[in-house]
């Protein structure tokens, strides 16, 4: 089973790597985990033309069941996740998660999603969110393995 993260940015700051270098490691047990980084498109002023050319790196970059992290979307909980998860590499051997950049996604990326889910109603920087995403990944791979991580 694979699990894909698509990020708009990349980590420029060794604690942020560090942490990634982290749950990489954790994940090795449970899946083979990708990372793709896309560059942002901060050459251009206009905010419709960064979002529409990070949209189409983003949409050719989707594969298997498309998970979107966006703040408008599902509330969920590290157990729904987990059962998300579950649920789902049941029909498919790979799930992508989508990170957009400081400006969010484009429509057409929303479009062409299947799901789109929230860890809760706060902005966080997309550094951040990736670290958050694979810790929340991670999480579930323990819950659905039954290991004590979960609390």
């Amino acid at each position: 089973m694979q699990i894909r993260l698509v990020c708009v940015g990349n980590l420029k700051e060794k604690f942020w790597q560090s942490a990634i270098e982290e749950y990489k490691k954790r994940l090795q047990k449970f899946c083979n985990l990708q990372i793709i980084e896309l560059d942002e498109q901060n050459k251009y002023q206009d905010v419709n033309k960064i979002l529409s050319e990070e949209g189409k790196s983003i949409i050719a970059n989707l594969g298997g069941y498309n998970i979107l992290l966006d703040i408008e979307g599902k509330l969920c909980s590290s157990e729904e996740l987990a059962n998300k998860i579950k649920q789902t590499l049941l029909t498919s051997s790979t799930i992508t998660f989508i990170i957009g950049g400081s400006y969010g996604v484009s429509d057409e990326v929303k479009k062409s999603v299947q799901e789109r889910i929230s860890f809760g109603k706060i902005t966080m920087p997309h550094n951040l969110a990736r670290v958050v995403a694979l810790e929340q990944i991670y999480r579930a791979f323990m819950i659905n393995s039954g290991a004590k991580y979960h609390k």
